[in-house]
């Protein structure tokens, strides 16, 4: 009788670092992206609504940290800079609609 029990072990450890390699990269990318574009659809649902609330020009400190805020609330912490490309982003977006 043949003993495939070394082989057995090798194909499982190859497929454990293929898993661990790709796969588990790969996954955790596409969970950050899917989050990234929940963080920006809360942020543009934000900027819509600090520009129905606070009306007027010079208003713009307000309606930051509305913003800021409104996604605390929903759990999401980022970096100033990022948050400020996020509604510099979906402030574009509302002028341009």
């Amino acid at each position: 009788m043949i003993d495939i029990t070394n082989v057995v072990s090798a194909v499982i450890t190859l497929l454990v670092a293929v898993i661990t390699t790709f796969l588990i990269p790969y996954l955790k990318e596409k969970v950050d992206a899917e989050k990234f574009e929940k963080i920006k659809a809360w942020t543009k649902v934000a900027v819509e609504a600090a520009e129905m609330i606070y009306n007027g020009a010079g208003r713009g400190a307000e309606k930051k940290a509305y913003v800021l805020e409104y996604l605390n609330s929903k759990g999401y912490k980022l970096d100033s800079d990022t948050i400020d490309k996020l509604i510099e982003s979906a402030v574009l977006e509302l002028k341009k609609g």
